[in-house]
């Protein structure tokens, strides 16, 4: 990461196809567009010290999983270039559709984060920081209804979120790995109460 993230035309560029390509969806359970929570992880990472490239993945980071699979990383490649391209990869769980079951699919994250680079980490802090602000917000404003959205329920999402804030401390300590600890930690707070 870099201390002056500078952005270019390939951002802007990379913020309308992400567009394109997600356009018709919508988060779980809510009539929010999906590109809100990608404009919220490029946000994430930028704050956290992201340069373009991780600015660029940390938009793009769902269009494998969400939008073609591996014909979509090879897409990403060839206009973002490799090192886009590696990043998205490293913060997909699944490239096939459809995905293996959800359990042994997050355990097999979990366990790669040992094995990622830095500059994905980073990128994935960002994601998974801003699903568990949603989590907690959603939480906060609808109650336990929210649990029903996710395959895990209450207890499968409270263990993954956990497990992540153990991994990310464990093998990326730092800032980014903290705040995404006290959203974690809020999310336990929350489960008890509502």
């Amino acid at each position: 990461m870099t201390d002056t993230p500078f952005l270019t035309d390939r951002f802007d560029d990379a913020l309308a196809y992400v567009s394109r390509l997600h356009r018709a969806q919508t988060r779980k359970g809510s009539g929010i567009p999906y590109v809100s929570h990608l404009l919220a992880v490029a946000a994430i990472a930028l704050e956290n010290g992201a340069d373009e490239d991780q600015a660029i993945a940390a938009l793009l980071h769902d269009a494998v999983e969400d939008q073609g699979g591996l014909a979509q990383l090879e897409a990403i490649r060839a206009r973002y270039g490799a090192g886009v391209a590696q990043i998205v990869a490293d913060c997909t769980d699944a490239h096939e559709d459809p995905k293996p079951a959800w359990h042994p699919r997050k355990e097999a994250y979990i366990a790669s984060l040992a094995h990622k680079p830095a500059r994905s980490l980073a990128v994935s802090f960002a994601d998974k920081t801003h699903n568990a602000a949603a989590i907690n917000a959603d939480l906060r404003a609808h109650g336990a209804v929210v649990w029903s959205r996710f395959t895990g329920g209450k207890g499968g999402t409270l263990w993954y979120y956990r497990a992540l804030a153990t991994a990310y401390r464990a093998h990326a300590p730092g800032v980014a790995a903290e705040r995404f600890a006290r959203e974690v930690d809020e999310m336990k707070e929350l489960a008890v109460r509502v």
